[in-house]
């Protein structure tokens, strides 16, 4: 597996409770925009693949674990990195760190749909190829 890809997230008002943890919900939030951007720093913008492709993806199955809270004004990494490659969905790791320190992990399983139906459909043979790449990557 490669080393896997960051994002910076810095934790703003709106992402917290009155005591200034961060909002379970907002680690979503976090882990989409990291995705996005995982997927766009590949040439993979989604609004590019919903044109050209025909294809967004949705999330399918997610499993989270979270081991401490973030709070207010901190700056937060999420990574993401390809852990499962098949013909209509992929399944990633991703983890919310602070400095060293493990938040939340989630395993998260994304589903190929043709954009213009919301039905499943395989993943286009580039990106198919590309993905499948990251995995056999020492």
């Amino acid at each position: 597996m490669t080393t896997p890809f960051r994002w910076p997230v810095r934790v703003y008002w709106e992402d917290t409770d009155a005591g200034g943890v961060v909002y379970h919900a907002r680690y979503l939030a976090f882990m989409e925009r990291a995705r996005s951007e995982w997927m766009r720093a590949r040439g993979w913008g989604q609004d590019a693949m919903r044109g050209r492709e025909d294809l967004v993806f949705a999330v399918r199955a997610m499993e989270l674990d979270f081991r401490a809270p973030a709070r207010l004004d901190d700056q937060l990494q999420v990574s993401v990195a390809l852990v499962e490659c098949r013909g209509a969905s992929f399944v990633v790791s991703q983890q919310v760190l602070r400095g060293g320190e493990l938040l939340a992990a989630a395993r998260v399983r994304i589903a190929a749909l043709a954009a213009s139906t919301f039905r499943p459909r395989p993943i286009p043979q580039p990106l198919q190829s590309e993905l499948k790449s990251l995995l056999e990557s020492p």
